[in-house]
C-alpha cells in the first residue's frame, strides 16, 4: 500500500516523525492503553478499555483470508501492533494508524524471499529504538483502520468502519493502545 492508494498521510516524514515522538516518549505501551481486536473472519473489531467492550463491523482488504506479505496483496495483517497516530483529515473521514510490518511481519517476509536480510537488519534496528520501520518496502506498509464504508472487502489492506461507527472508535483511541489482528 502506498500513500496515494489509502491517501492515509501524505507526508512519510510527518508520519515517521509522529510515530517516532509516539513510541520515544512512551517507551512502552502505557498502563492506560485501551486494546483493539479484529477478528478478520468475523469480519469485527472489538474495542476493550476500562470494562467496557464496544463491537464494530468492519470490511477488509479486498483479498482477506491469510496474512500480508507483500506491498499490493490486499491483504490486511495479522499480528500484535500499536495505534501510531490518529489523523483527523483522512482521505477515508478518519483514520488511526497501525504499527505494521512488526518483527514477525519482517521475517516471515525475508524467509519468504520477500525483503532482503539488509532490509530486515533496518527494520528491526528501526524497531528496537522506538522508530516505525520503512513503509516502502516489497511489504507494503500505511495499514489503517479508517472510515468510508465497512460494508464490504474493499481496502488496499486496511480496517474500514461506516463513517458514524469510526467517529465513535477514533473518540476512544489513544496512540500506544494494543492491536491484535486475528485470522
Amino acid at each position: 500500500m502506498n500513500a496515494s492508494q489509502c491517501g492515509q498521510f501524505t507526508s512519510m516524514r510527518h508520519f515517521s516523525f509522529l510515530a517516532s515522538f509516539l513510541f520515544l516518549l512512551l517507551g512502552s505501551v502505557p498502563a492506560w492503553a485501551a486494546h483493539i481486536t479484529v477478528f478478520k473472519a468475523k469480519r469485527i473489531l472489538e474495542y476493550k478499555a476500562d470494562g467496557v467492550t464496544r463491537t464494530f463491523k468492519i470490511g477488509l482488504g479486498a483479498s482477506p483470508t491469510g496474512r500480508k506479505l507483500r506491498q499490493g496483496d490486499r491483504k490486511t495483517p495479522e499480528g500484535s501492533y500499536l495505534i501510531t497516530h490518529k489523523n483527523p483529515q483522512s482521505q477515508f473521514y478518519l483514520s488511526l494508524g497501525i504499527s505494521y510490518p512488526n518483527l514477525d511481519d519482517a521475517a516471515l517476509a525475508v524467509k519468504s524471499g520477500i525483503i532482503t536480510p539488509g532490509q530486515h537488519a533496518a527494520m528491526a534496528e528501526a524497531i528496537k529504538q522506538g522508530r516505525v520501520p520503512s513503509q516502502h518496502t516489497p511489504m507494503g506498509g500505511e495499514i489503517f483502520i479508517h472510515g468510508k464504508g465497512a460494508g464490504s472487502d474493499w481496502t488496499w489492506g486496511c480496517i474500514a468502519l461506516d463513517d458514524k461507527q469510526m467517529r465513535v472508535l477514533y473518540d476512544l483511541v489513544r496512540p500506544g493502545d494494543k492491536v491484535s489482528i486475528l485470522p
